[in-house]
């Protein structure tokens, strides 16, 4: 007689969440009763009337842009496993993306800086614009130039959108109560957007892949399409006229020259080679030793908790904390550190990995827009974009290198990234504290150039 063996899968349960939403709406809608500082809690500043309709129309632009980002990114490993692609060749396809952005990334930061960063947030969704019809109308699964396209695009979403919102800030003098408000509500619009996105591409998909595929590709193609004629419609941007040479001497001046933006850099690329481990070994440390987990619920799962993270930043700004924004970053680094090193030690227990992994995308979802207000202090405007893609080059050397090792010669393990990752977000921690000790000041007038 045989033995029934009952398979079991494990999913997170509804009440975490309800636990998510209530939190969420709770931190968003009890700040201005309690915050110290009334004029932010209030969320009621003294803006002009064209710089609230271009904030109206830059977050709208940007949730577009982060909905984009999340409908393709569901997709990935699911679309080439179903035309049958070996997981060596998908290893080759990430490595084929982030050399691109280890090469051309520090160019497109320059270029978005001279001519203008409204033109480089066009040029992300017109990458958007060709990926898709390009996908829509060859339904091929070639995926270098999917690759291409889409790790350039995120490039340029990861620092044109924030380059673009404080040189018009600044253009309109605006006070910066408004700006970082502006700040926190990227990282929470990104976070639902791209659960949105999800959702979106789970319903499009609806069990035939060929045919998600192409309502997705389509649906995007309506995104783009509706983001650029937004984006026009903003206020015209006029054309940079600082010569390369002017501002080549003045980011040698005060970008390469500070050790202040060297600390900040060097923070910003352990975070981001940290998330890339995280998104790279998520699914693979959860699911180890054959165990069965509903993968679709838990990603919410983390997005929620970024979306709960990044709530806490107007409370910290508000005077509700005693401690300056680099000490807050140098303990949320550290306790980053110890959860990376917590699943480094190849912990099993599928429940504590999610509350791991939870807590590392809460407290990244306070990082983000505390890194971005810092660089408001650190960076001049003018210098911002290739700044933030210069401080990438690290981060994407370290994963491509990760790649190399774990997915072709096999010579490290995915405990081995996990402890990287920790290692990372502990210097990451060192950075900041060296900036908190190095200078007390931000520049004073940098944006003259």
């Amino acid at each position: 007689m045989g033995v029934v063996i009952e398979s079991f899968v494990w999913e997170p349960s509804s009440k975490v969440f309800v636990f998510f939403f209530i939190s969420t709406f709770l931190s968003i809608f009890l700040l201005p009763y309690f915050a110290k500082n009334r004029t932010f809690g209030s969320f009621d500043h003294t803006v002009s009337s064209s710089f609230a309709r271009f904030q109206r129309w830059f977050l709208a632009i940007y949730t577009l842009s982060s909905v984009m980002e999340g409908l393709w990114s569901v997709y990935g490993e699911f679309e080439l496993a179903s035309y049958g692609v070996s997981k060596e060749t998908m290893v080759f396809y990430l490595c084929v993306g982030y050399s691109t952005n280890l090469i051309i990334g520090p160019l497109l930061g320059v270029v978005s800086d001279l001519i203008g960063q409204k033109r480089i947030c066009l040029l992300y969704c017109v990458l958007h614009l060709v990926f898709s019809l390009w996908k829509r109308i060859t339904m091929s699964p070639s995926a270098c130039f999917a690759n291409v396209c889409l790790s350039l695009a995120g490039l340029i979403y990861s620092f044109g959108f924030e380059t673009w919102l404080v040189v018009e800030h600044e253009k309109q003098s605006q006070r910066n109560d408004s700006l970082n408000e502006t700040f926190w509500l990227m990282t929470f619009l990104e976070s639902a957007s791209l659960i949105g996105g999800q959702v979106l591409a789970n319903w499009l998909v609806d069990g035939n892949v060929q045919h998600g595929i192409a309502l997705s590709a389509t649906t995007s193609l309506l995104l783009s399409v509706v983001a650029i004629i937004c984006i026009v419609r903003t206020a015209k941007e006029p054309l940079k006229t600082l010569p390369l040479r002017d501002y080549s001497a003045a980011f040698y001046a005060y970008v390469l020259g500070d050790k202040r933006i060297w600390f900040l850099g060097t923070s910003q690329a352990c975070l981001q080679f940290s998330t890339a481990v995280f998104w790279i070994l998520w699914a693979p440390t959860i699911v180890a030793d054959g165990r069965e987990v509903n993968l679709g619920l838990i990603y919410p799962c983390f997005l929620g908790s970024r979306m709960l993270g990044s709530t806490a930043f107007p409370w910290l700004m508000s005077g509700q904390s005693l401690l300056r924004l680099e000490d807050c970053l140098v303990y949320i680094y550290a306790i980053l550190g110890i959860v990376f090193s917590v699943v480094a030690y190849d912990y099993q227990e599928i429940r504590t990995l999610v509350i791991l992994f939870c807590l590392f995308h809460g407290f990244a979802g306070l990082v983000l827009p505390l890194l971005a207000r810092l660089r408001t202090m650190y960076v001049p405007n003018e210098l911002r974009g290739g700044m933030i893609s210069l401080s990438q080059v690290p981060a994407n050397a370290a994963i491509l290198f990760c790649l190399i090792q774990r997915g072709y010669s096999h010579k490290i393990e995915n405990s081995t990234m996990m402890a990287l990752g920790s290692v990372s977000l502990f210097t990451a921690s060192g950075c900041i504290y060296l900036l908190r000790r190095w200078g007390k000041s931000p520049h004073q007038d940098w944006h003259k150039l």
